[in-house]
């Protein structure tokens, strides 16, 4: 019993100095050696998973100790899976990071369903690049217009709950009079393309636009979809035409109720790590993200492979996750309702 007692007394102590020697590391020696690894909640091939692995092909060079980076997709549950997994599972110690799509924010108020975690505990690096979302359509369909999906069926494309691809066909349906019908199961919106390309579906809703003109270019070129609509704190002046979701509702309710899922997209693409991480390795993780913005290998991809580099800074991301999170009760509970049957 003494032995078993004293073996475990050394093992508490052993552990006790691992862990205070790694505490009083600097970041430098930290990092060094190590690898960091990006979690990706989207599936692979698709413009946040191309965007996430150019932002990680550069990071390292910014982090002290300069560490490997190392993406993984995490697809499922409409971004949840990977956000549970960054705030409950994954190491506190700076060697995790995700580009995870802010659908989980409002999750969190409006659903709640499977969320494991607190918005306002995640540590925000910063955002890559703000762009608005949309909604297209088949050409093929006939629908051009929010008011000829209110007499035309229209298959959509979904992935998880919680995911754009399910939310905003269902408001319009509700809010609007939309006869979206949401046809769900597939892993990644790449796959939902592919269904599209199959004519298993004829749409696909909350897409970014920096996306759609990387991933599939050509059919905005070729006059393949129909935008809809688009969702963002203002029109992108790229498409301007295209109104924007909360000046269809017809009354000021409806329009508050749009504005506040349209909020999420004032998050852009954005990067977060796990809470608890130790504050020099929080401050060094948010100096490189910085500075990977303005890395010149980085700007000359990103043109190359059409991706937008309009960075946001960690703490404007915070300000915007927390208004959604203290959203009034009162038209929180609205917003439930508008989005209920999803």
């Amino acid at each position: 019993m003494r032995a078993q007692i004293a073996a475990l007394a050394f093992c508490l102590a052993a552990g006790t100095a691992a862990q205070a020697q790694t505490q009083s590391q600097t970041p430098a020696e930290f990092y060094a050696g190590k690898s960091v690894n990006i979690i990706i909640s989207t599936g692979a091939g698709g413009g946040v998973d191309a965007n996430a692995r150019l932002v990680g092909r550069y990071l390292g060079n910014h982090i002290p100790g300069k560490p490997t980076i190392l993406p993984r997709n995490m697809p499922g549950a409409g971004h949840i899976q990977a956000t549970n997994y960054m705030y409950g599972q994954a190491p506190k110690d700076g060697t995790y990071i995700a580009a995870i799509l802010p659908a989980f924010v409002l999750h969190q108020i409006i659903d709640g369903t499977g969320v494991q975690y607190n918005t306002k505990d995640f540590p925000w690096l910063g955002a890559s690049d703000v762009d608005n979302m949309n909604f297209y359509v088949w050409k093929t369909t006939g629908v051009k217009t929010v008011d000829d999906a209110k007499k035309t069926e229209v298959l959509m494309g979904a992935t998880g709950a919680g995911s754009y691809t399910i939310l905003f066909p269902t408001l319009m349906n509700n809010l609007l009079g939309t006869k979206f019908k949401i046809v769900t199961g597939y892993k990644s919106t790449n796959e939902i393309h592919l269904a599209m390309q199959r004519g298993e579906v004829q749409g696909r809703a909350g897409n970014l636009f920096a996306s759609l003109k990387s991933g599939n270019g050509d059919w905005l070129r070729d006059g393949s979809i129909n935008l809809l609509v688009q969702m963002g704190a203002k029109r992108d002046p790229e498409f301007a035409d295209v109104p924007l979701l909360d000046e269809l509702a017809t009354n000021d309710e409806d329009r508050r109720i749009l504005k506040l899922f349209e909020a999420e997209a004032a998050l852009g693409k954005p990067f977060l790590t796990t809470p608890g991480i130790p504050a020099d390795r929080l401050a060094v993780l948010r100096t490189a993200f910085e500075e990977t913005m303005k890395d010149p290998g980085l700007l000359k991809d990103a043109k190359t492979m059409g991706i937008d580099v309009r960075p946001l800074k960690y703490d404007v991301l915070k300000k915007i996750a927390d208004d959604i999170i203290d959203t009034p009760p009162e038209l929180v509970a609205k917003a439930k309702a508008a989005k209920g049957g999803s």
